[in-house]
């Protein structure tokens, strides 16, 4: 199948494009740069440096690659930035997916996987989360990730596309020579490795106040290897022309976790053993639409999608990291 990745020089999306071509696509890549590595995408595919929120720019790689399938990780993910700029990302996750949605529907190309979150389903009122729970995002970025979601139904109902959403949350770890590059950086654990390599002085705690074992926020982790992993076998899902496995939204919906949550605090204690290093940290006060606790189960991606984890360690993840952040502590620079 010939599949191209919007957002395909990120952390996920390049990583999924390696892991596309190892399992027999055709793949291209298109991103804007503005966050991802020019570095990190598959040598010798297709490249298209192209911005969503154009879209006069979707033309000439829709139709000079003619993919059969598109896997649209490009958006803005950020949950404090997001309450901070709400415009910024209902234009970048919305409307530039919409562009997508309109040039793919343009081209006669009808089969879409979507690279949603688990922030659609704001602070649930039951752990783990499962895909028939209520969705009520807590921050913009949950709001336009499930703005988008329901987007892909009216574009199902009317263009007859072919839609999975994998709702996931915490990416982490590494593989092979990709890991985890964001400039600036909010993500948690590559936080407490560059304060770990010296980098920064110390971790921010943001709230220990919580409802939880350890006041610190809990959140699902899940090794970024299996999350690529995820999305090559929901592609071949959509190959396949399968029915969808419930009418929810996309018609597909499937969550992405190990089904355990790991708190702040448990995270900064596995780095401090995994690096030898003390790792100060410091509390600060709660960050704007995070939620206490939030672990996705993900029951059905393994029934339907054959899916399952096979790094779920914490442990793992964070040596993973942390050798990748020891081999490139300027990260793709």
């Amino acid at each position: 199948m010939r599949v191209l990745v919007t957002g395909g020089a990120g952390y996920i999306g390049a990583i999924t494009a390696h892991k596309l071509l190892a399992a027999g696509c055709t793949v291209a890549v298109l991103d804007n740069l503005e966050k991802g590595y020019r570095a990190a995408v598959p040598p010798g595919v297709p490249f298209y440096q192209a911005d969503l929120r154009q879209p006069d720019s979707l033309a000439l790689p829709l139709r000079e690659f003619r993919p059969e399938a598109v896997v649209h990780f490009a958006a803005y993910s950020l949950v404090g930035e997001s309450v901070q700029h709400p415009g910024r990302y209902f234009k970048n996750n919305v409307l530039g997916g919409l562009h997508l949605l309109e040039a793919m529907a343009a081209l006669d190309c009808r089969r879409i996987l979507f690279s949603s979150t688990a922030a659609v389903y704001g602070d649930p009122a039951r752990i783990p989360v499962v895909e028939d729970d209520p969705t009520v995002p807590t921050n913009p970025y949950g709001d336009s990730k499930l703005a988008f979601e329901k987007i892909l139904t009216a574009f199902q109902r009317a263009y007859g596309f072919q839609a999975v959403s994998l709702r996931y949350f915490n990416a982490a770890g590494a593989w092979q020579d990709l890991g985890e590059d964001h400039r600036p950086e909010t993500h948690l654990i590559p936080l407490v490795l560059e304060v770990a390599l010296g980098r920064r002085e110390q971790l921010s705690i943001y709230g220990d106040d919580y409802d939880t074992p350890d006041g610190t926020a809990i959140r699902d982790y899940i090794h970024v290897s299996d999350l690529a992993d995820a999305h090559v076998r929901a592609v071949e899902y959509l190959a396949k022309g399968q029915s969808p496995p419930s009418p929810l939204v996309n018609g597909g919906v499937f969550n992405l976790g190990n089904g355990a949550g790991y708190s702040v605090r448990e995270v900064l204690e596995t780095a401090r053993r995994v690096t030898g290093r003390a790792i100060p940290a410091v509390v600060a006060g709660r960050r704007p639409g995070d939620p206490p606790r939030l672990v996705a189960g993900s029951k059905r991606a393994r029934q339907v999608l054959g899916w399952k984890p096979r790094f779920p360690e914490l442990e793992a993840m964070i040596a993973d990291a942390w050798a990748w952040k020891q081999a490139h502590p300027d990260g793709y620079a």
